[in-house]
């Protein structure tokens, strides 16, 4: 097979991919025998908005072609097998005794992957999920939602697919490993869109995802793996440094010396758990701050100019940083293009926000974390889930500033630019529900964090125009966009605890769902050659 790259369409054409390549390659159209598209993405840097693409072709003379386009400037072609990409991973074997079945705690993308894995090895592996299945955990987030009444064990946090069912569903990593066509294959077959495989950035969208991953857990089922929803790790079985067992919602256990945690950045009380009983995990770094909304056609007009509300184009999308004087970094992270904003709660009494988008991206405002750079400096001390406490404490003012109901409180731009507070909403209507109270976010937030998101703003809005626009809404507060805590693992991947096999993003190891997932992936393919 030949790869073609760097072929650009203008918007403004009308598409036929199959003559594109053939002028490309100077074919006739029977010369081209098959193509698929590899990568595409958009260029909207100019003054024309551009889809640049690569492919994938067969043709009928392969040599003469690729000697014709030798030296070609413009376009890449080059020559690859066609089994180049594949999503054959290793199955290692190992010896794990067949009296006892391997244990995956948690199923979000590392513990779902990590499952597959097991079961495709033939291992019958278990899965414990402390919530309910994906369909009856939607009831209880749209019961929060509207009604602002939390169930603490079936949220955005806790629940089938994890806290990534609730989001854009988004799949750019800036990882670089070859199991991650292996975890976007198997997405698909799942049912999300056949695009993951080649845009530049992929995402499959809340609706969709919840259909994906009960598609998966179904396959695992198929296989021979077995998944408790409402079973709850609640502690562990160990001897002499090795774990044995765990004991499940503090009733029944289950003997096993391998067990994988994929527990979530959300699982504190697990996590409580793990550290005392002499699970080692050290403070890590990471980020906090609030949400930004902007209206999604303003987004648009900046990023796409006079081509805004094309259909071909979507919502745009924007990612943006800037380095404070004093050294922190502040960032937009999940930006999520024709969204809203979540309560994204998983503690009595205790407010937390996040961002989600649809599959079409078509709602009226675009939403991104706006974070600051946390470390272990900033901890109220070196505990090692220190890191917790800041976040509760945080999370608690952010409740009852808003109203001790699971309201949000939220702040103009404009007004958090004057240290004042929001008495009035403007033209961008905040799209949290169950609903929200106008305040002054500096009253939650840390001095530092505040001073850095203030001196970001206007820098971010010389980058993309109408970001610190007087009615944009700040919305707090984004206390987990990572994990605070890693819970050390060697080279194996194996914890303090021999059998204990932390993974995922609870763990410190991930950063979204490709990662995550990749690296549950990672972790159950030592665990099959173990022993």
């Amino acid at each position: 097979m030949l790869r073609l790259s760097n072929i650009t369409v203008d918007l403004r054409k009308k598409e036929d991919l199959k003559k594109e390549i053939c002028y490309a390659l100077n074919l006739k159209e029977e010369e081209l025998l098959d193509f698929q598209i590899h990568r595409k993405s958009l260029d909207a840097r100019k003054n024309k908005i551009l889809f640049v693409y690569s492919f994938d072709v067969k043709v009928k003379n392969e040599e003469k072609t690729y000697r014709q386009m030798a030296g070609k400037k413009r376009i890449q072609l080059k020559k690859i097998s066609e089994n180049q990409g594949t999503d054959e991973i290793e199955f290692p074997v190992g010896s794990i005794a067949e009296d006892q079945r391997p244990v995956v705690v948690g199923s979000g993308p590392a513990g779902l992957f990590a499952t597959l894995i097991l079961a495709l090895g033939g291992k019958n592996p278990i899965l414990l999920e402390r919530g309910k299945r994906v369909d009856e955990r939607a009831v209880d987030v749209d019961k929060f939602w509207i009604t602002g009444k939390l169930d603490e064990e079936s949220n955005v946090q806790f629940g089938e697919g994890g806290a990534g069912t609730f989001s854009d569903g988004k799949l750019t990593t800036q990882i670089n490993d070859t199991r991650c066509g292996f975890v976007l294959k198997e997405l698909l077959n799942a049912g999300a869109p056949r695009e993951i495989l080649y845009l530049n950035k992929p995402h499959i969208g809340t609706d969709i995802l919840k259909i994906v991953v009960r598609n998966l857990r179904e396959k695992i089922v198929s296989l021979g793996g077995e998944v408790r929803f409402q079973h709850k790790l609640t502690n562990l079985i160990i001897e002499d440094h090795e774990v044995r067992g765990l004991i499940v919602n503090d009733d029944y256990e289950i003997r096993s010396d391998q067990i994988i945690l994929a527990l979530g950045h959300s699982a504190r009380d697990t996590l409580e758990m793990l550290h005392e009983r002499g699970v080692f995990m050290e403070q890590k770094p990471f980020s906090l701050g609030v949400r930004i909304e902007h209206l999604q056609k303003e987004i648009d007009k900046v990023q796409y100019g006079k081509y805004a509300g094309n259909p071909k184009l979507g919502a745009s999308d924007y990612k943006l940083s800037h380095r404070c004087r004093n050294g922190r970094g502040v960032y937009t992270f999940c930006m999520c293009p024709g969204g809203e904003v979540i309560g994204a709660s998983s503690e009595a009494n205790r407010l937390v926000t996040n961002g989600m988008s649809r599959y079409k991206r078509n709602e009226v405002n675009a939403n991104a974390a706006l974070l600051v750079g946390i470390d272990p400096r900033d901890f109220p001390g070196e505990h090692p889930l220190a890191g917790f406490q800041l976040q509760r404490e945080l999370e608690q003012k952010a409740f009852e500033l808003g109203g001790k109901n699971y309201y949000a409180p939220v702040q103009r731009v404009e007004d958090f630019l004057l240290n004042q507070e929001t008495s009035e909403i403007g033209k961008v209507q905040p799209s949290y529900l169950p609903g929200v109270k106008g305040t002054n976010l500096r009253r939650i937030l840390p001095e530092y964090v505040s001073k850095a998101i203030e001196e970001a703003l206007p820098h971010m809005d010389h980058k993309l125009k109408g970001f610190a626009d007087a009615d944009s809404i700040l919305t707090g507060v984004e206390t987990r966009s990572s994990s605070p805590v890693r819970i050390k693992r060697n080279e194996n991947f194996r914890s303090s605890i021999k059998g204990l096999y932390p993974a995922g993003e609870g763990a410190g190891y991930a950063g979204g769902i490709m990662s995550a997932a990749v690296d549950g992936v990672r972790v159950a393919q030592e665990l099959l050659k173990s022993r």
